[in-house]
């Protein structure tokens, strides 16, 4: 689709739709129809950032630094990029999405990364808001046949500005993606981010996101196993403090035979704080032996704070696995009489309690630096201490 068509189709769409209140099924938890969002200015191109290898650095939705990739890694602008073009909107098309919708008509800086090979360093790709704007990063990764890549994507920034960010990945046959999430946003900002993956035959995705910031946070996920013995796994931690609002949302489309999808999100609420998790797996009819589990755990610290959880199973095949499950509840006081038992005091104990608990959606980090440096900074949320 050319770059013009997909605006007009997403200015469109958006105009229809509107921002999505509570009306909408989908945006059931989280009201952004009286949120003011769209009013506040779109954001001025920044000035250039120094680059760092292997980095991307976006401020306000632009490129400002792009430090060299490492090999089989190819960055382009969508605008150049006869793939990118032919792919935009295919995985994630904006007619009953608003969100991608708007975002279609108002990206600035459009970008398509392809990997090809072993891509053997991890590429980073690093969102920086600043002040009181709106903007829109827009993201296409396409994996070649074979290639193997991980790529960390961070969110940062300080100021009352609402990101609303849209990335769509294509996975070609056999091809593997790791995929990293950190959502650190400032107390003031609103991130919304919609991601698109979709699995052609024998691919993997691994997914984890760490959620620590924002004031109002939704994260959906919409992945599509397309080809036979797909892989897709998905994993989310969230701490929600204060009066923040996180809401993760996903929907799985099995379409082929042989696939296996797995999800697992742990969110922890003190305060006021309120989390969502709304997860879909849709079984197609000709979609035989597919194996689907997904699985929402809470722990709920404080009585004003709430959690709501809408686990939906579809299944139009008859030779299938799948379960779900949601559960919510408080930290174990056995485990707690244990650790105090052994000398540790009740503040600490519990904040133990609680990293071990959200650190299980982050153990399938294969890379171990990574998995430090992600537990790290949950670490540092918790504590305002760097780990030792």
């Amino acid at each position: 689709m050319t770059l013009a068509a997909l605006r007009a189709r997403g200015d469109a769409d958006f105009r229809r739709l509107g921002l999505p209140s509570r009306k909408i099924e989908a945006w059931h938890y989280t009201d952004l129809s009286q949120s003011g969002v769209t009013a506040l200015p779109l954001a001025a191109m920044p000035a250039p950032l120094a680059s760092v290898p292997g980095t991307l650095h976006l401020v306000d939705g632009f490129l400002a630094g792009a430090g060299a990739l490492p090999q089989g890694a190819t960055l382009e602008r969508l605008e150049d990029s006869a793939i990118g073009q032919a792919m935009v909107g295919h995985v994630l098309p904006s007619s009953d999405l608003p969100l991608v919708g708007l975002n279609a008509g108002l990206f600035a800086d459009g970008l398509v990364l392809r990997l090809a090979g072993q891509v053997e360093t991890p590429i980073r790709l690093v969102s920086e808001g600043s002040g009181d704007v709106q903007f829109h990063g827009r993201i296409v990764v396409v994996l070649e046949p074979g290639a193997a890549a991980t790529l960390v994507e961070i969110h940062q920034g300080e100021g009352r500005y609402f990101s609303n960010s849209v990335a769509e990945i294509s996975l070609g046959e056999g091809a593997e993606l790791h995929h990293l999430v950190l959502q650190n946003e400032g107390d003031a900002a609103t991130h919304v981010s919609t991601l698109g993956v979709e699995l052609a035959a024998k691919s993997r995705y691994r997914g984890q996101a760490l959620h620590l910031g924002g004031k109002l946070v939704r994260r959906e996920v919409h992945g599509l196993l397309a080809g036979s013995h797909a892989d897709f796994a998905l994993d989310g931690a969230s701490l929600v403090t204060g009066s923040r609002h996180v809401d993760n949302t996903t929907r799985i489309l099995h379409r082929a035979t042989h696939c296996c999808s797995r999800q697992l999100f742990k969110t922890v609420l003190q305060d006021e704080g309120h989390g969502v998790f709304q997860g879909t797996v849709l079984v197609e009819r000709g979609a035989q032996k597919t194996d689907a589990c997904q699985l929402s755990r809470a722990l709920l610290l404080s009585d004003r704070a709430a959690m709501d959880t809408k686990p939906e199973l579809e299944i139009f095949a008859d030779d299938v696995k799948c379960g779900h499950g949601a559960t919510i509840g408080d930290i174990d006081e056995t485990q707690l009489f244990y650790m105090r038992a052994r000398g540790i005091d009740e503040a600490g104990a519990r904040r133990l309690l609680i990293e071990a608990f959200l650190a299980e959606a982050l153990a399938e980090i294969a890379d171990d630096s990574l998995r430090d440096e992600f537990a790290g900074r949950l670490h540092h949320r918790l504590t305002g201490k760097e780990p030792t």
